[in-house]
């Protein structure tokens, strides 16, 4: 991919670089121009999906959005406010040509961010977003412009959140409710503040929720999946069941158990991985993790019997090797966790209503079932850089690297890796102890930083 699409489409910060108004016009109607490129349906116009997070630029980036769509000749439909998941589901539910999300996910409000789905419901093809950026990055797209009358136009889609919430509810198990949980949502301050508490109050849990007051600046701000301090103390205050955190986006879940400990995206993946397996759902006995997956996930679903294999980091890399083998659950430790057998993405709501039934049908606490993986010890240390050199052509680094898994042996693991979003180094080690995870990870961090910082 170019110098516009990394690898969760294109992201910056609002109002610079990719993210302008201007920009954000061209690939609008750039998109717009390869949907009716694709669009089957003679005689009928091309329609485009729009939703968006809490992001104050949302609205700046929206209209710019559904300008360059329209000036193309192609029809917008507006959905508002609503988790990245809903409109993958909601385009594909539509018969939309494409639905484009205005969000930067779990990064802070001042960025913000464009990804394509297709009307499959899928993230857009490498080749598809190779277009697009070629008619931007060319400037081909300037000179594509239809007629006045044969212009699209915009309209708000005024059922999309009800649309999705039964969507959501519907994957929860026939027949079970939420009677008697008593759940608390942190909800990121970001798209999923209005649904995600209909759904498991309708779902009839006793649902408490926190950091659902979008203020257009708070999205991400010490709460959600990246932030479960104030989740896990209300959790506590309250002797909840469960806390539920969500990113600014909503594909993400982290959960919190009734003590007010957080687990992973991989504890959690391991939970449905088991329950999956035990009901003959697990299809081809099959789990995809990431790189970044904790050696205790994979030492945990070996015991279990289960085979696990490993993408890329990025939802989009789980999803495509998921297809590839056929596998119908896989995720990152993060919280992307990806139930293929009701979405074709990631959806931090779905995954929330899994985990809840698994609970449900057990008899059995979030503690307890969290009991089936340990967690080695971990330690990541984000290194902000102001380039990024081939990691490889670093020598110190690469000697280091080396000496610290010689070290380590078969008891851990090193991985340095760029972020593919944003401009830092991730350096991550996990090892038999907190203490010389801790060392070689600063060791490493101390390299990078002298190197690139």
């Amino acid at each position: 991919m170019g110098t516009l699409f990394g690898t969760d489409g294109v992201r910056g910060m609002a109002n610079e670089g990719n993210m302008t108004a201007e920009m954000v016009l061209q690939i609008g109607r750039a998109t717009a121009y390869a949907c009716k490129e694709h669009h089957a349906e003679k005689g009928t116009r091309p329609r485009i999906i729009i939703g968006k997070d809490t992001r104050l630029s949302g609205y700046m980036l929206e209209n710019a959005l559904t300008a360059g769509i329209t000036s193309m000749g192609v029809d917008v439909l507006l959905l508002g406010p609503i988790p990245t998941p809903a409109v993958a589901f909601i385009t594909q539910s539509m018969r939309a040509d494409a639905g484009i999300v205005i969000s930067a996910s779990h990064n802070p409000y001042f960025d913000n961010g464009i990804k394509i789905f297709s009307r499959t419901g899928y993230k857009l093809p490498d080749e598809m977003e190779a277009e697009i950026e070629d008619l931007v990055l060319s400037k081909r797209i300037n000179d594509i412009r239809p007629v006045a009358q044969e212009v699209g136009k915009a309209k708000r889609i005024d059922d999309a959140m009800g649309r999705y919430i039964e969507f959501c509810k519907n994957t929860f198990p026939d027949g079970m409710t939420l009677d008697g949980m008593n759940v608390v949502l942190d909800c990121s301050n970001g798209a999923t503040y209005k649904c995600a508490p209909i759904i498991f109050s309708e779902l009839g849990a006793a649902v408490t929720t926190i950091h659902a007051e979008p203020n257009g600046l708070n999205i991400n701000d010490d709460c959600g999946s990246q932030h479960t301090q104030d989740l896990r103390a209300k959790v506590k205050e309250l002797s909840a069941d469960v806390g539920l955190a969500f990113d600014g986006d909503g594909d993400r879940l982290i959960a919190v158990d009734e003590t007010g400990r957080e687990l992973t995206g991989d504890q959690i993946i391991a939970i449905c991985t088991k329950h999956y397996k035990d009901n003959g759902l697990l299809k081809n006995n099959l789990v995809i993790g990431t790189v970044m997956s904790n050696i205790g996930f994979h030492v945990a679903l070996r015991d279990l019997g289960i085979d696990t294999d490993i993408s890329d980091v990025g939802d989009r890399c789980v999803l495509e090797l998921m297809q590839e083998k056929d596998a119908v659950l896989g995720g990152e430790d993060s919280g992307h966790i990806i139930f293929h057998n009701y979405h074709t993405t990631g959806d931090g709501i779905v995954s929330a209503l899994q985990l809840l039934g698994i609970m449900h049908e057990t008899g059995r606490s979030l503690s307890s079932l969290a009991e089936i993986m340990t967690v080695f010890p971990q330690v990541l240390i984000n290194v902000d850089v102001s380039e990024k050199p081939p990691l490889s052509e670093i020598e110190k680094l690469q000697s280091a690297i080396a000496d610290a898994e010689a070290e380590l042996a078969d008891k851990g693991r090193v991985l340095v890796r760029y972020s593919g979003t944003q401009p830092m180094c991730r350096v991550m080690v996990e090892g038999p102890t907190e203490a010389l995870t801790k060392e070689i990870a600063e060791r490493l961090a101390g390299i990078v930083t002298e190197a690139i910082g």
